[in-house]
């Protein structure tokens, strides 16, 4: 008698069904009558089980024509009352007939009815076996696991073991027998018992990794196709890799098992998180020949279908016409193509793509359907075995498409109707990849599908244009009579006034203003001359920005050049063909000046310090490549629909811009994007933010995309060559606090192409030549920027799909420079935490002037007399010291790259009202008694800063108060001591008098008094100019 056997091993994105927004799931699963379920995992929307359900099987013959019903339920009342989460129907075709060729399997979630709403997947292993000697069925369970706690050890069921628990247990034998020949006293050790039940693993499971054969023979078949996706050898390091992230598995499996008690430590739930995904960098390394150009991300195979055309259709309605459109269909998927009214050649052009992990069938149906009013009409159909699909890889050429023949329902060809397809297999590397349909985002309309694609973006160069407004000439006073005038100056939305000076005959301004351009530089700049009663236009100018000269370099600015001035109601056409003997004129310089870097990002961590102009650019000194591989723990930012999120990922370095493809209803989104970036100056930083994208399903223009978090890395923090790969808390900071938002998975690696360069590039200055020999003014900093952010958020927001005004600003942090009590208490943590590195060379020196360590102390003696004696060698023992301190410090260098620092942040423990005013809007609007209280807050910090600002200048007051006979006694005390000191110090040896000075410094605590020293009294004592403020 067979048997069949049913692993449930896991779920993902399952719907929410209770008002905590979880469930409480477990599985029922029928076949043939016979109905099992497993444990029900409590409050848990990835749950884990682990569970293997054996049926009879009566007649293996009639196994092909029964179903495998697989059914998810909730929990509501411990198994009294439940929800349905989603179905899966097996056919037994589809079941294989030995356990070795039986893989793990994700199946989407099915509805029940039109009106469910179901989400999320399973993960499956069906087989069947005829030999049950080694299976026994478990009696029916009724709900959830019980933990036993009264025996201390349980029998383990040994007949089956999955791989990792093999390899845990050989590891810990290993380890024991070592321990037993190092062991000279008794040791005592604490074991219990872990049961199936009651291992909750909160994390989205990791994808399961499928072996070269046994689903739908994707393995190098005998006819010598290219069946498999990958070779064998890369699988068996990518499923060893994957084991060491699926070890929960074997805790959590079928029988209890022992672990010896640990003390574990509580992990900073905002730090970094380093990881070892299987990656191409680094199987390289072990000796793998497996090479792709997308070696920082994990290889995720798609079947390709390009639908191209269709011709000679035959006529399916009463009138003679033909809406054709296509539906292609692998297991539940199905993407279709747009509906071409009254066409028998339409033309679709279209490329769908199908995860290999999602898939669930073993054959492909493309099938042409007739758009109707009622019901639509079947044409023809044409079907592929996935054995025999090709696999391609880049750099092949692209896959020719071929023209097939239309078959009906009972697979008889036509004599009419053919289409033209091209199936393959891909990797994401495939050019077609970007612009396909996506079977996880087969729910999207064709109009919403743009809002989801990965897509490439440049932000337009910038400049400063340079307009110098020196004066003007014969100015036609107004009727009004008004005697002082002004110029205004509107580039764009940039707008700009001089000063109102008094109306003569040569008007004299001599103001200059700074704006920002970008090209094609379509801007117009308009220069308005007018009073100060009305104000009435006195004249007007109008110059397009692309007729205005360039300067490249630092050398001598252009002339400036007479303009004639128009009425503000008369044309340049009028205004040229009038020949008025008075017109009146200014005299302007108009330059662009490409030598400076246009600030669009804060100095601090800008990504970009290159000049506008080309031709000063300098090349490149390397290439940065990021992998986006996925994220975890993601909170769901959709509420209403039941607790979704709708993730993407944006990356921003130089002028480049990139995003990820959008993917549906999932907290642990698995993108595996590479991207890659030229390197001009290694203290630069890139930033990768993470997004809900809130426009999938055509929402308003005026729904913002909500923030997930992002990350900024140093490049000058990296190592060159090695591949950083890290999971990153993705904090935001928000009314209500400090929340991380889930982790996102990156793999960086930084190369070199010329280490001459980059050394060089340490010593050159930050910024351009420009910033240095012309600086702009601190007062224009923020104004330039705040206008190059405005100019470069409006360029991309004009792309398809837009990259968003609200996504810019907050990659770019337009709020940097705003007010904010945490900042400014982060900002004094970190002074502070400078100078306790001189309050510990004070501390030091304290303890040996005090003998509190004695041999430390005569060491320094020693040390004092021989530089003393020996001069020359203070600076190289300095320097030695320094060197010295910098090899010892190598031991701990940092061995992650930076991230964003929640402690340091003073984010962690931030007051609500604190959180409140940060997010207040300029000008606030809160209750008049809210900022009264706030402004009597900080009227008490400032008053503090305002004492300890006194202080400090009391101090150097007093410093000058010794020789500028404020206080005539101790001047003149001071000034003879002063010519005393002179004499001795001439008449006595240099060597002589340091040793005296370092002697009486460093004197035993013996010879030492309590109270200050006279110096110290006297300086105290000199008059400051406090007394002197009201």
């Amino acid at each position: 008698m067979a048997i069949l056997v049913v692993e449930i091993q896991d779920a993902s994105d399952l719907m929410p069904k209770d008002d905590q927004g979880s469930a409480s799931p477990f599985v029922e699963v029928d076949f043939d009558g016979q109905k099992q379920k497993t444990q029900t995992k409590n409050k848990d929307l990835n749950p884990q089980w682990n569970e293997k359900l054996v049926f009879n099987v009566n007649n293996p013959r009639d196994l092909h024509h029964k179903t495998i019903d697989v059914i998810v339920y909730n929990d509501r009342k411990g198994g009294h009352h439940k929800n349905f989460l989603g179905r899966v129907r097996l056919h037994g075709s589809s079941i294989p007939l030995q356990e070795s060729e039986a893989i793990i399997q994700r199946y989407p979630l099915d509805k029940r009815g039109l009106f469910s709403h179901i989400k999320g997947d399973i993960a499956l292993r069906v087989y069947a076996v005829h030999d049950s000697s080694a299976f026994h069925a478990p009696p029916p369970q009724d709900g959830g696991a019980e933990e036993s706690n009264t025996v201390p050890l349980k029998e383990m069921n040994t007949n089956y073991k999955p791989e990792e628990v093999l390899e845990e247990e050989e590891e810990e034998e290993r380890r024991v027998e070592g321990m037993k020949k190092k062991k000279k006293e008794k040791e005592v050790r604490t074991f219990h018992t872990i049961g199936a039940g009651t291992h909750e693993h909160h994390q989205a499971p990791q994808p399961s990794v499928f072996s070269g054969g046994g689903f739908g023979g994707f393995e190098k078949n005998n006819t010598g196709g290219l069946g498999g996706f990958e070779s064998s050898k890369f699988m068996k390091e990518k499923a060893a890799a994957v084991a060491e992230t699926r070890a929960d598995f074997a805790r959590a499996g079928p029988a209890s098992m022992m672990h010896m008690q640990v003390p574990t430590m509580k992990q900073n739930p905002f730090a970094l998180e380093e990881t070892r995904p299987p990656l191409a960098a680094r199987l390289r390394r072990r000796g793998d020949k497996t090479s792709s150009t997308y070696d920082l991300v994990e290889q995720m195979y798609y079947l390709y279908v390009n639908v191209v055309k269709a011709r000679d259709l035959p006529v399916m309605d009463v009138t003679g016409s033909l809406d054709p459109y296509v539906e292609v269909k692998l297991g539940n998927y199905k993407g279709q193509t747009k509906p071409l009214e009254k066409n028998q050649y339409p033309v679709w052009n279209q490329v769908f793509a199908f995860s290999k992990e999602r898939l669930q069938s073993s054959v492909l149906e493309v099938v042409l359907m007739d758009k109707d009013l009622v019901k639509d009409d079947f044409v023809g159909r044409v079907s592929f075995d996935l054995s025999e699909i090709p696999l391609r890889l880049p750099p092949d050429s692209p896959l020719a498409p071929q023209w097939y023949k239309l078959e009906d329902k009972k697979g008889d060809r036509h004599n009419s109707g053919e289409i033209m397809l091209a199936v393959w297999v891909g990797t994401q590397a495939d050019e077609a990849f970007p612009d396909a349909w996506h079977s996880d985002a087969h729910n999207i309309s064709h109009s919403n599908m743009s809002n989801t694609r990965s897509k490439v973006y440049f932000s337009p160069r910038l400049y400063y244009l340079k307009i110098d407004v020196l004066g003007a000439q014969d100015l036609i006073p107004s009727e009004r009579g008004a005697q002082e005038t002004r110029v205004k100056v509107l580039v764009g939305n940039q707008l700009k006034f001089t000063r109102f000076t008094h109306m003569r005959m040569n008007t004299e301004w001599n103001e200059d203003f700074m704006f920002v351009v970008s090209e094609p530089l379509e801007d117009l700049i308009i220069i308005t001359v007018e009073d100060k009663g009305g104000p009435e236009v006195l004249g007007r100018l109008v110059v397009s920005v692309r007729d205005v000269m360039h300067r490249h370099d630092h050398h001598k600015a252009p002339e400036p050049r007479w303009h004639s001035l128009h009425k503000h109601f008369e044309l340049e056409a009028d205004a040229d063909k009038k020949k008025d003997k008075f017109t009146s004129k200014i005299l302007l310089r108009i330059y662009v000046d490409s030598g400076y870097h246009v600030l669009d990002e804060s100095t601090h961590f800008s990504s970009d310090l290159q000049p506008s102009s080309k031709h000063l650019r300098k090349p490149s000194i390397g290439f940065l490549e990021l992998g986006i591989l996925s994220a975890k723990n993601l909170l769901p930012m959709k509420g209403k629909d039941g607790g979704t999120t709708d993730a993407y990922c944006v990356a921003k370095y130089g002028n480049k811009w990139i995003r990820t493809r959008t993917l549906l209803d999932t907290l642990a989104p698995r993108w595996n994007e590479q991207y890659t970036w030229d390197v001009h100056d290694p203290c630069t930083v890139i930033t990768v933010g993470v997004f809900d994208n809130c426009h999938v399903n055509g929402s308003k223009e005026d729904t913002r995309d909500q923030r997930i978090g992002k990350v900024r890395i140093r490049l000058s923090t990296l190592e060159t060559n090695r591949v950083y790969t890290h999971y990153y808390p993705l904090l935001v900071l928000e009314r209500s606090g400090l929340k991380k938002h889930g982790e996102l998975h990156l793999a960086l690696r930084f190369t070199c192409t010329s280490w001459v360069n980059l050394v060089a590039q340490y010593g050159n200055p930050l910024l351009p030549k420009m910033h240095y020999i012309q600086p702009i003014s601190f007062r224009h900093h923020d104004w330039l920027r705040h206008h190059a952010m405005q100019i470069v958020a409006a360029r991309l927001a004009r792309s398809e799909p837009p990259l968003r005004h609200e996504i810019v600003e907050y990659m770019l942090d337009v709020d940097i420079h705003l007010w904010s009590l945490r900042r400014s208490k982060a900002n004094f943590s970190r002074i502070m935490s400078l100078l306790s590195g001189v309050t510990a060379v004070c501390k030091w020196i304290n303890e040996i002037c005090f003998w509190r360590n004695p041999i430390t102390t005569c060491l320094v003696h020693v040390l004092f007399l021989i530089l003393v004696c020996y001069p020359e060698l203070v600076l190289p023992t300095i320097f030695l010291y320094l060197f010295v301190i910098g090899i010892w410090n190598y031991r701990f260098r940092p061995k992650q790259p930076p991230h964003m620092d929640a402690r340091l942040s003073q984010a962690e423990f931030i007051h609500s009202d604190e959180l409140d005013e940060e997010f207040d809007t300029f000008p606030t609007t809160r209750h008049p008694d809210l900022v009264r209280a706030r402004y009597d807050r900080l009227r008490i910090v400032a008053g503090k800063v305002q004492s300890v600002v006194g202080d400090l200048a009391s101090q150097g007051e007093r410093a000058l108060a010794l020789l500028n006979w404020r206080d005539p006694r101790a001047t003149a005390i001071f000034i003879i001591f002063s010519l005393i000191w002179a004499v001795f110090i001439y008449v006595t040896p240099f060597q002589v008098v340091a040793v005296l000075v370092g002697l009486y410094l460093l004197r035993h605590p013996r010879f030492r008094s309590q109270m200050p020293s006279v110096p110290v009294n006297f300086f105290k004592r000199l008059p400051g100019r406090s007394d002197m403020l009201l």
